[in-house]
């Protein structure tokens, strides 16, 4: 292969780009719209506002994902070794982890937003967005596992 840059190593830059790009716009989005419903909550009862942060923080465990992707993804990329088959493989990975934590970062905002709001006038809806949450999440997580055996095999 040589030293030159091709489309080959083109593709797996561009898997990394994706992920960290696509998962932080994700955790972005998740983080803004349950935001939006914290402050929407505050205003009725402000003491359950800590109780509330609960989809923030899991909207930017979402970001991690990306970053962990990418990091591992650019380890890959060897100029030496380098060809189309890895590159697509990386450019696969990169887009399954961007694209999974878009989803479920939009998933988070949406529960995030809506479920604090409504956990104003009844507490007890708490665990049911937990769970929810929870499951949103898992769509994230398993992008990424499936993005780390997509660059490591």
């Amino acid at each position: 292969m040589g030293n030159n840059l091709g489309f080959d190593a083109c593709a797996g830059f561009a898997g990394v780009a994706l992920s960290i790009s696509l998962s932080n716009l994700g955790a972005g989005y998740g983080m803004a719209r349950s935001g939006a419903g914290i402050a929407g909550m505050g205003q009725r009862k402000p003491a359950l506002i800590i109780r509330s942060l609960l989809p923030v923080v899991m909207a930017s465990i979402l970001g991690i994902y990306g970053m962990i992707v990418s990091v591992i993804l650019l380890k890959k990329i060897d100029f030496d070794t380098y060809n189309f088959y890895y590159g697509y493989k990386h450019l696969g990975a990169g887009l399954c982890c961007g694209l999974s934590s878009l989803a479920a970062g939009y998933a988070i905002g949406i529960v995030g937003d809506i479920g604090t709001r409504n956990m104003a006038k009844q507490e007890k809806l708490f665990v049911g967005m937990l769970l929810i949450l929870i499951f949103a999440e898992a769509i994230g997580l398993y992008g990424m596992i499936l993005a780390i055996i997509m660059a490591t095999k």
